[in-house]
């Protein structure tokens, strides 16, 4: 497959790190210090499937094709409004489309994995133009009293439109099963046959430590089996476009890879942890600002909760 057109969507209300010492003892030099945000956009009044449907709209007028071209729709997403009907089906009939969509979970490497499907579904001939979308709001998933975790996230929605083509040249997927170091689980109704305690509502659970190692040591080992199967060297790469989760993430497997830093491209800064969201999300950004040059090779990376990871080669 290729990519044809990006597009990407963000809340109105920006949070700084200032603003959060109104609800938690924190300050702009500690978040800043240990995650490398400064601010990200918050959902207001907005609904998510608003601005993943803005986000389908830019992508597809990118791409020079109206949402009647699509043959398929693949949405990832972790938390949503409505357990049904998911939000691949909502945003297709927002944006006018009128083809089937279905929707992924993959934690924060979900759009790695929805890319890998799209490519699956276009190689076979079942589709030839393909939106694959990305819209999270992991600030719904997080205790609001907990500086740990509330200052890490971010909302947003990133899409792009894939087509037949040779661009995608790789994909490596990996889950290890990893629960404890990064889970969230929801409230469910029980029943009066269940002898278990229901589950209780909760917060996204996390152990920074344990998530800052399994996320450097798969990425590297994903992006060096890539480059290695390829026969690929530093010069050879021109992009890292990766899950933008932690500026100390990034920075170590930047050293690691003993690369230059200014190929690993960061807008952490300005939208925090944005989920599945961020790789597409930073990619639209690259793309309109003219830096992502025919014949660019770029490799995405991104690991998530399971604990599941992905990693793809692309030619631009």
């Amino acid at each position: 497959m290729k990519i044809l057109g990006t597009g990407s969507a963000l809340p109105k209300m920006t949070l700084t790190n200032d603003m959060l010492t109104q609800y938690f003892d924190t300050s702009d030099a500690w978040i800043s210090s240990r995650t490398g945000i400064k601010q990200r956009q918050v959902m207001s009044d907005e609904h998510l499937e608003d601005l993943a449907a803005e986000a389908s709209r830019h992508a597809l007028e990118n791409a020079g094709l109206t949402a009647t071209d699509l043959d398929f729709i693949i949405c990832s997403n972790v938390l949503d409004e409505f357990i049904s009907p998911p939000l691949g089906c909502r945003v297709q009939s927002l944006i006018g489309a009128q083809c089937p969509s279905i929707n992924m979970n993959g934690a924060c490497a979900g759009f790695i994995f929805a890319l890998n499907t799209a490519e699956a579904y276009i190689k076979s001939g079942i589709a030839k133009h393909i939106l694959v979308l990305a819209a999270e709001m992991p600030t719904r998933m997080v205790d609001w009293t907990e500086r740990g975790t509330a200052v890490l996230f971010g909302d947003g929605a990133g899409a792009m439109v894939v087509g037949e083509g040779s661009q995608l040249k790789a994909v490596h997927l990996a889950t290890k099963s990893a629960i404890d170091c990064l889970y969230q689980k929801q409230f469910i109704n029980s029943t009066p046959f269940d002898i278990q305690e229901a589950n209780k509502k909760s917060a996204l659970q996390m152990e920074g430590r344990e998530v800052f190692k399994l996320a450097v040591s798969s990425a590297m080992k994903d992006i060096q089996a890539l480059m290695t199967e390829f026969k690929l060297e530093s010069k050879d790469i021109q992009h890292y476009i990766l899950h933008q989760a932690n500026t100390r993430i990034l920075d170590s497997i930047c050293l690691n890879l003993k690369e230059d830093k200014s190929k690993f491209h960061q807008n952490i800064q300005r939208t925090g942890n944005t989920s599945s969201a961020s790789i597409p999300i930073l990619m639209d950004e690259l793309n309109r600002e003219g830096k992502l040059k025919e014949g660019d090779r770029l490799i995405l990376s991104a690991f998530g909760a399971g604990f599941s990871t992905g990693t793809c080669l692309l030619q631009w």
